[in-house]
């Protein structure tokens, strides 16, 4: 069974968090992902040569590098400012961050269009692992990349990342935030690093015994991972602590430690964090 959240940990890091009067590299990523950075400071960059309508964005650290990268996969509604705040803050940590846009510049502004949007993407599934693909190799050709690179994707981009996993290019760490699962040991496979999970106990969408059977799965293809439900929490609450945030702002500082603990182990990360984490 994945390990059930440390609450009273997760609950003192919220405090400690909150307690700081100045922004700091320690409380960027709690700011973005709560609604409250101010606007982005990145830039568009187009780096998918097959579709002239892609515009991702791109957050770079200050310095000369080499970093690390992280490619970050939106939720259904496309890349919208969150996800680039978002990036903002992981570049504050250290990371090279882009953005992907897998929807050709288009953003859903209602239900219903953020599922057509979805169901034209992954109805030609081998675009997006194109469009990835061409992500990594921009990363190492136009940034200062230490050629470590990690997808990390929310909500429909969880699963992307997980299917990129799959049958994209190499890269070395895959962080799924509440997406869509697997619970095929021989398709799990083919991944070969290690994997960072965050979900929800109340996620109706995703709901526990499918993460208990996507561990499964990979604890019989061999796969180290480091998953995690929270309870007290809904689909969604990483990125969007706001709309709860006595319950998602303690879980989400607790995933956010251990998310900056998986990089640095996974892509050797200038960001170690210093919670622990166990390994499944």
């Amino acid at each position: 069974m994945p390990m059930k959240p440390l609450r009273a940990l997760a609950t003192l890091l919220a405090l400690l968090s909150a307690i700081s009067s100045q922004a700091s590299p320690d409380d960027v990523m709690m700011q973005a992902i709560s609604g409250q950075a101010g606007e982005p400071t990145g830039q568009a960059v187009h780096y998918f040569d097959a579709d002239p309508e892609t515009r991702g964005y791109l957050a770079l650290p200050e310095g000369e590098g080499p970093f690390p990268a992280v490619i970050l996969i939106h939720e259904w509604n496309g890349l919208v400012d969150r996800i680039r705040q978002t990036a903002d803050a992981f570049a504050a940590h250290g990371y090279i961050a882009l953005a992907a846009d897998l929807y050709s510049g288009r953003t859903g502004s209602n239900r219903e269009e953020n599922i057509a949007l979805v169901r034209e993407a992954r109805s030609d599934e081998a675009t997006i692992i194109a469009n990835l693909n061409a992500a990594v190799n921009w990363l190492e050709t136009h940034t200062p990349s230490s050629g470590k690179v990690a997808t990390i994707g929310w909500c429909f981009g969880g699963g992307i990342a997980l299917s990129y996993a799959l049958g994209g290019e190499h890269h070395d760490g895959t962080a799924i935030f509440y997406g869509s699962l697997l619970d095929d040991p021989e398709r799990m496979s083919h991944i070969h690093h290690e994997v960072y999970g965050t979900f929800a106990e109340n996620d109706r969408g995703i709901p526990v015994e499918q993460v208990d059977a996507f561990v499964a799965a990979m604890r019989e293809a061999g796969i180290e991972n480091d998953v995690h439900i929270y309870d007290s929490v809904e689909h969604g609450f990483w990125l969007h602590t706001e709309r709860d945030p006595a319950n998602n702002r303690p879980a989400a500082a607790h995933a956010w430690e251990r998310l900056r603990a998986y990089l640095n182990r996974t892509l050797d990360g200038p960001d170690p964090a210093e919670t622990g984490h166990e390994h499944h």
